[in-house]
């Protein structure tokens, strides 16, 4: 793991571009690096919410099974950070994810992932707009589903 070149792609991403250099590299060191075979599942739905991920490189299919088959819900790609909101709401994961292709991350442990919230506003915020950016098009989902219902 080139943790520096990490760091870098980190300042990439959005949640991220705020921090200085010196918590980029320390985000990346301290994370895990990890990678998926296609078809590899990075965690369960109702499993323990212990970590977030960072996709570095490769692609997601988020499902809402167990199994993790049948058509996806949802893709994930470079620079999408999955696994938060479980962290947050310290509930067990609401969703299926499966490496699609070779896939990398960085797991950041949820006591670490708090603490980069704790310590710093802007990512905190960050955070909060995109799982209020996924709340909206669930209830955007929801609502085009009862209406192709109501038809």
């Amino acid at each position: 793991m080139d943790f520096l070149r990490d760091a870098e792609q980190l300042r990439e991403i959005s949640l991220f571009a705020r921090l200085d250099d010196s918590r980029l590299k320390l985000l990346a060191f301290a994370s895990e690096e990890v990678t998926f075979n296609d078809g590899d599942i990075v965690f369960t739905i109702n499993s323990a919410s212990d970590s977030a991920y960072v996709i570095m490189s490769g692609e997601l299919s988020v499902y809402a099974n167990a199994q993790g088959d049948g058509e996806p819900i949802a893709m994930l790609g470079l620079n999408d950070v999955v696994g938060e909101m479980g962290v947050i709401r310290n509930q067990p994961r609401s969703a299926t994810l499966k490496a699609h292709g070779s896939t990398r991350c960085l797991r950041i442990l949820a006591d670490d992932f708090l603490n980069l919230l704790k310590d710093n506003p802007d990512v905190a915020l960050g955070v909060l707009r995109q799982m209020a950016d996924r709340l909206a098009l669930a209830i955007e989902t929801v609502e085009s589903l009862r209406r192709e219902q109501s038809r």
